[in-house]
């Protein structure tokens, strides 16, 4: 049973971690490190899911989760099972087993949502859209309220609305696709994809929608990062404060968009003084990483 109480440890640790990050400020200044803290706690939440009921059931084998997984697996081969391993153990096998089994076909299912998604931005795209000199790089689409996204993929685009094009002058314009690139260039929307395949797997809990809200804010907060490292940071504060006094269109579903998730918060962060990463944030990095390998390696051993 102690390999459970490792597993319930691990839970335990990522709701500490996700309650320091919920109350503090450092996340806006260092959000790639609070974006990897995420990625760690999401991860050692979902192996924990699944090992706690694992490790109960498998506590008759008296081994680590993996080891015990392979010994069940041959005595079940060999049509001989433990006298100790009775139905209870099983059904909780089965629990844990079915965990793995809806985490996976969350993640699944929310891949495949988001490529259809794409593919139909990218079919509508080559019909309606066009290019024009005055945004380079980009797709525009001619709609009178102000969008800026990115259709994200292998391949991805730039979009930006006539709407948004006759909105920003010409060096804001710029800012905002600079914005936009970072999302394609670094693939923001696999950052995002455990949080949505979470989300689609435990709708009901308020904790995961929170984490999932609190990582798609991040995302556009280092996109802003990539941006403000080629144009000035009142630049990009005024193109996104124009974003948010203008009539927007709604980002498409499964795109990223420059004026997506609480503009005034991001703006506020542009025009504030830049602070050091405080040791608190390291710590928490440390931590989640700390978290996710300690969960993975009970299976592996």
């Amino acid at each position: 049973m102690h390999y459970t109480a490792h597993f319930g440890a691990a839970v335990l640790g990522c709701y500490l971690v996700a309650w320091v990050m919920f109350r503090s400020r450092w996340p806006a200044n260092s959000p790639t490190i609070a974006i990897l803290c995420w990625q760690g706690i999401g991860l050692a939440i979902g192996l924990s899911a699944i090992g706690i009921p694992i490790s109960i059931g498998l506590a008759p084998y008296h081994q680590p989760p993996g080891t015990a997984l392979r010994s069940l697996a041959g005595d079940l081969a060999g049509g001989r099972l433990p006298a100790q391993l009775g139905v209870g153990h099983l059904a909780l096998i089965s629990v844990g087993l079915g965990v793995g089994v809806v985490l996976f076909w969350s993640t699944g299912a929310s891949l495949r949502a988001a490529a259809k998604a794409r593919q139909r931005q990218r079919d509508l795209l080559a019909l309606v859209a066009r290019a024009d000199p005055a945004a380079p790089g980009a797709l525009v689409l001619d709609h009178p309220s102000a969008a800026a996204y990115c259709v994200p993929g292998l391949r991805p685009r730039l979009v930006i609305s006539a709407g948004a094009l006759s909105l920003l002058r010409r060096d804001e314009l710029a800012a905002v696709l600079s914005h936009e690139e970072a999302h394609a260039k670094e693939r923001h929307d696999l950052v995002l994809l455990p949080f949505t395949a979470l989300v689609r797997a435990l709708p009901g809990v308020s904790w995961v929608g929170r984490a999932f809200a609190a990582v798609a804010l991040l995302v556009e907060m280092r996109a802003d990062d990539h941006a403000r490292r080629l144009h000035t940071d009142e630049l990009l504060a005024a193109a996104l404060a124009r974003f948010a006094t203008a009539p927007s269109h709604a980002t498409p579903a499964g795109m990223l968009g420059a004026a997506e998730h609480d503009i005034v918060a991001r703006v506020r962060r542009l025009r504030a003084p830049l602070h050091p990463t405080p040791a608190v944030a390291v710590l928490s990095l440390a931590a989640a990483t700390l978290l996710a390998v300690w969960a993975g390696a009970l299976f592996v051993s």
